[in-house]
């Protein structure tokens, strides 16, 4: 608890004045970003393994034994559409759990929390690798999200709860941006498993690989303990009676205030959401439609995806960092607007102008920049818009309640791009449909209209 009471006296003392935000930390708080962030890293690390062996390990599970380069026009149809449906029920359980994790976020502890979200993404993502069916690849993604979902959340409060105010937004801001290397690190897993070597295989030992984080709980348990903060909601809630319950979702509607918040949350984080999950990582499609006059055998194929995705990343890297540092120096709803506009165009300039590797490698790190910026906001400004006793029960359920409104934009791409297909023109129909999709930003749009400014104030009690 010294480490916390350090924590308190650096918020009541002048703000910490002249100090930049990272001057003047403990080494506990510092302890604290590097576990949460590791903890989001390896979430986003096992997420994308996911993106970028879908096609082949539902091409795998579909038609054993038939390489990819060999399916017929109408069997590529049903693995793409195949593909969405996968993808949808991932991101069913993403939600499922954020909403079931956020409220024991705010009951059990974060701590707590985090261990177990931790513990549960990664055997079932090792798990997937095992399976021989579709439906039981499915269940397996589904259980995996559960954990995905519900991580996020608990490591977004112990951060803003631990931080002084004056460095909780950029402490936020690299807990997210440390994402993108989770991201990154996915990208090189496959590239490394896609070599003749591995063979059709590689998908398995890719999600193998994604079973690894587990290990991160033995320092947890170790290391970290509750905020005080939370400590002393939860002494609170002990004897108000009821009146503040700890993770009770229906006061999240219990006041206009908390209304506004949680629905203006909840638009915002869909179009990111559906955005992103919908159309920006479906680059590994993108790549495939792009280069078909190439020819590429399936090994050489899957490289390329990789190295694709791989400078995606690089981009989101800084463009998640450059948001937090943007709502620094402007304000949070200004810096979202201006991510969401950019988003909706550089999916419009990526999926309609990339034709050659090169455009490609060119377009891919403006698409990870824009498209992965906003959800440095939702780490950022969504735990400020709660109490402690509400705040990872409020950023788990609008960042999952916006999964669910969200979850069938994959479904929707699979099927509009069969809808649109024009075999006088290969790849317009999943080019339209990424296009179409994309117009879910103006859900972002219309939240942004009516919620609160919250950049300088302090985290609500």
């Amino acid at each position: 608890m010294a480490a916390q009471a350090v924590v308190r006296t650096q918020e009541t003392a002048a703000g910490g004045a002249g100090l930049r935000w990272y001057q003047g930390l403990t080494r506990y708080q510092w302890a604290v970003l590097a576990i949460a962030a590791l903890g989001w890293l390896f979430d986003t690390m096992d997420q994308n393994i996911f993106n970028l062996v879908r096609q082949p390990a539902v091409t795998a599970l579909l038609y054993p034994g038939i390489p990819a380069a060999l399916l017929t026009k109408a069997q590529q149809a049903v693995v793409t559409s195949a593909s969405g449906h996968m993808t949808t029920i991932f991101l069913l359980g993403w939600a499922t759990g954020g909403f079931l994790f956020g409220m024991l976020g705010d009951r059990l502890g974060r701590t707590r929390t985090m261990i177990l979200t931790i513990l549960v993404y990664a055997i079932f993502t090792g798990l997937s690798g095992l399976t021989h069916t579709l439906w039981l690849f499915g269940l397996f993604r589904f259980l995996t999200a559960l954990g995905v979902g519900g991580e996020w959340a608990a490591g977004a409060a112990i951060v803003a709860e631990v931080f002084p105010q004056r460095s909780r937004a950029m402490a936020l801001g690299m807990l997210q941006a440390l994402s993108a290397v989770g991201n990154m690190l996915a990208a090189l897993i496959t590239l490394a498993l896609a070599n003749p070597a591995v063979g059709a295989s590689g998908w398995r030992w890719a999600f193998a690989v994604g079973a690894l984080p587990a290990l991160l709980v033995l320092w947890i348990r170790r290391t970290i303990h509750e905020p005080e903060r939370w400590e002393r909601a939860k002494a609170e809630a002990e004897t108000s009676g009821g009146g503040k319950e700890l993770g009770a979702v229906w006061q999240l509607f219990s006041d206009r205030l908390l209304r506004r918040n949680t629905l203006a949350a909840t638009l915002m984080a869909a179009a990111g959401v559906g955005g992103l999950w919908g159309v920006g990582f479906w680059t590994p499609e993108l790549t495939k439609v792009a280069l078909t006059p190439l020819h590429l055998d399936s090994v050489r194929l899957a490289q390329v995806k990789s190295l694709v995705f791989l400078v995606q990343q690089m981009g989101a890297f800084f463009g998640i960092y450059a948001y937090a540092a943007f709502s620094e120096r402007t304000n949070r709803r200004q810096s979202l607007l201006v991510f969401f506009l950019l988003s909706f165009a550089a999916i419009q300039g990526m999926f309609w102008t990339a034709n050659s590797f090169l455009s490609l490698m060119l377009w891919a790190p403006v698409l990870g920049f824009c498209t992965l910026g906003p959800f440095s906001a939702y780490t950022v400004y969504f735990p400020e818009l709660y109490p402690t006793r509400l705040r990872a029960t409020g950023c788990g359920f609008c960042y999952n309640c916006a999964r669910v409104l969200a979850a069938f934009a994959p479904t929707a791409l699979g099927q509009l791009a069969l809808h649109f297909e024009d075999p006088a023109r290969p790849g317009f129909g999943f080019r339209m449909a990424t296009s179409l999709v994309a117009c879910i930003y103006v859900l972002g749009l219309i939240g942004l209209a009516f919620a609160p400014e919250t950049k300088g104030k302090p985290l609500p009690e």
